[in-house]
């Protein structure tokens, strides 16, 4: 009997400590941005101690007014020039184009990656776990490949930001009528938390770049 309620005691507080050492973390994390400011505009200054998430309202108002003035023409022109300054630069123009473009696909609107949960064979035949749609192979493996192939992500469990990048034969990957936030969960709870069922699957239509 009192095995069970330390038990119970455990779920109550173990999920509740966790999110309270991430919220932590990301805050303490996001209120370094207070370091750009001047000296006589940090809180530490003009109230005498550290105001914990003034930070973070920082972040999303540089966040917010980025993306606002990147709107206009003028800002695209300066964004384009910044972009073409980044390009000259050896180093750096490998690192910002190849992040570039993985955060383009991933938070940009039109894009696709990460927009599906599949259901495939892995990592042997007959073995079954989730993973993420990012997409169709380039065009050269498509050339020498006649199987159409789906590229797909298979996360790995607890931790799903690493994983395995896979093409897969598009006959061989379903999808499933669960969110991706849903099958984050899935993944991340080692399968505890089990999606609802919504109803059936069907292989996933996946067009070419």
């Amino acid at each position: 009997m009192l095995r069970k309620y330390f038990v119970t005691g455990l779920l109550i507080w173990v999920p509740l400590a966790i999110t309270l050492w991430v919220l932590n973390l990301i805050i303490s994390t996001m209120d370094q941005s207070l370091q750009l400011l001047p000296v006589h505009w940090q809180p530490r200054v003009l109230f005498g101690y550290n105001v914990p998430g003034m930070g973070v309202l920082l972040t999303v108002l540089v966040v917010f007014v980025t993306g606002l003035l990147t709107r206009n023409l003028i800002g695209q022109r300066l964004l384009a020039f910044w972009e073409g300054l980044l390009g000259r630069i050896p180093i750096v123009r490998s690192i910002y184009s190849s992040v570039k473009q993985v955060s383009d696909t991933i938070l940009g609107p039109n894009g696709q990656a990460f927009r599906k949960a599949l259901l495939v064979q892995y990592p042997r035949a007959g073995s079954w776990t989730i993973a993420f749609q990012t997409g169709a192979p380039a065009a050269e493996i498509r050339r020498l490949i006649d199987t159409e192939m789906v590229s797909v992500y298979v996360p790995t469990t607890p931790n799903p930001t690493s994983g395995f990048f896979l093409m897969l034969p598009r006959a061989d990957v379903i999808e499933l009528t669960m969110s991706v936030d849903e099958a984050l969960k899935y993944v991340v709870s080692m399968g505890v938390v089990a999606p609802s069922d919504r109803g059936g699957a069907s292989t996933i239509p996946i067009q070419s770049n």
